[in-house]
């Protein structure tokens, strides 16, 4: 069996590797050094959003058995996209699809903020009235649908290598985890790492009550496309520790912190101010 056959065969046990490790890893610094007090107990939390995570989970495979690596393996075969038609080096291939894989996303981000039922789907994400590791990994059902045919769409016609993707997912789950954490960075690093990467604090920013800022820092891997759009904040006026998270019109537990509630979420009355156009 050569690495193409057997990352298809063990693709799952690699995600839910990463997966478990990080998360091990990324809760683990939440103890040791929290960002701010949460409101609320961890436990309510974080079944709820980790069952999210399981719904979402079962949901995707009895949906998309093949899931993003079948669709990179078919388009492989099949000679399909922009990187199967020109024959460059393997790893240049894997840099530029990853790189790509990861400017989709940014857009993906910023349509779910700017169209009104899209943002309804993703405000079940902000509405969260907490921010840790769990944060990450809460989104609804049917945005989770809808991401996936964005990424199916992408794979299709840029052509990535399965290597590519396999390493693009992992990334995506892991950053999402890991800037996502109520987690202390000093903030000389932190300076220098958002340089090459999304930090929990830059990306804090943009779960901020505020509409303005929550259209802000919409990366969640590479740092580079909100400072290349204008849509990057460096820090929120009153501080991380005193900023309040979560969305103005939506601040009862019940609906935005416990299963039942998340998933009636999108079907609220209320839709907030959030569009995309309303910045500073």
């Amino acid at each position: 069996m050569n690495w193409h056959d057997w990352i298809l065969a063990n693709e799952v046990s690699i995600r839910l590797s990463f997966f478990f490790g990080i998360f091990a890893a990324v809760a683990l610094w939440e103890v040791l050094a929290p960002r701010r007090v949460l409101m609320l107990s961890r436990g309510g939390r974080w079944s709820s959003n980790l069952g999210l995570v399981v719904l979402n989970s079962v949901v995707l495979r009895l949906l998309f058995p093949a899931a993003a690596v079948g669709v990179a393996a078919l388009a492989e075969q099949q000679g399909w996209g922009l990187l199967n038609l020109y024959r460059l080096p393997d790893l240049f291939t894997v840099v530029i699809a990853v790189v790509a894989l990861d400017f989709v996303i940014w857009l993906q981000h910023v349509m779910v903020h700017a169209i009104p039922l899209f943002w309804r789907l993703h405000r079940v994400h902000h509405a969260d009235l907490d921010y840790d590791l769990t944060t990450g990994a809460r989104f609804h059902p049917l945005e989770i649908i809808l991401s996936m045919l964005i990424k199916f769409a992408a794979i299709l016609v840029l052509g990535p290598p399965v290597l590519a993707v396999v390493i693009f997912e992992v990334l995506l789950n892991a950053t999402s985890m890991f800037n996502h954490g109520n987690i202390r960075i000093p903030e000389r690093i932190d300076r220098v790492l958002r340089l090459f990467l999304v930090t929990p604090d830059m990306h804090r920013v943009h779960h901020s009550v505020h509409a303005p800022l929550t259209n802000s820092n919409f990366g969640f891997n590479l740092p580079w496309w909100d400072r290349l759009f204008g849509t990057y904040v460096a820090q929120p006026p009153e501080g991380h520790v005193a900023m309040e998270i979560g969305l103005a019109d939506l601040r009862d537990p019940k609906q935005v912190d416990r299963l039942p509630g998340m998933l009636l979420l999108p079907f609220v009355r209320q839709l907030g101010e959030y569009t995309i156009n309303r910045r500073w």
